[in-house]
């Protein structure tokens, strides 16, 4: 169970730093042995037909593996970006867009720790969800990268997260 400060703490630092979960309204709704839940009202994320628009399914989802590992970082420096990912859609959404990114295997979470703390990049594969009426909404199978620091004058040059 995550406390409010660290709640609001979490929500605070995501909306300085991907503007648009303001815009979504983006919650941090729980973290626990199972993995992070992410929220965001229908209201601000729909589409033309009053169902959750797919854009905003997919950034919810991406956003829960980026909040979920940067909790298990617990490095603000971090730079977690998604290098590659598949998403399947299979119904619409009708109310509140609720994102679980699920925690991976111990071996594989102690496998990335440990490389980040070594070589200062990891990679690792998630599994994020959306459900709605007990049902899987939305899927995404994603592979995220963890750099300790990127050279910000030469980007272009920076393959790490191939």
């Amino acid at each position: 169970m995550i406390t409010d400060v660290r709640r609001r703490e979490m929500e605070e630092f995501l909306h300085q730093q991907i503007p648009l979960t303001r815009a979504m309204r983006v919650r941090v709704e729980d973290e626990d042995s199972r993995g992070l839940t992410l929220s965001a009202p229908l209201d601000e994320n729909h589409n033309h037909l009053g169902t959750a628009f797919g854009g905003s399914l997919a950034a919810l989802m991406m956003l829960a593996g980026y909040v979920f590992l940067w909790l298990e970082l617990n490095n603000r420096d971090a730079h977690i970006v998604i290098s590659k990912s598949r998403i399947k859609f299979r119904s619409p959404v009708r109310n509140m867009l609720r994102a679980v990114c699920a925690r991976p295997r111990p071996e594989d979470l102690e496998r990335f720790r440990a490389d980040f703390g070594a070589e200062g990049k990891a990679r690792i594969s998630l599994e994020v969800s959306i459900e709605h009426d007990g049902q899987t909404a939305a899927h995404l199978d994603g592979m995220y990268v963890a750099l300790a620091s990127i050279d910000a004058e030469r980007p272009e040059k920076d393959d790490r997260t191939r």
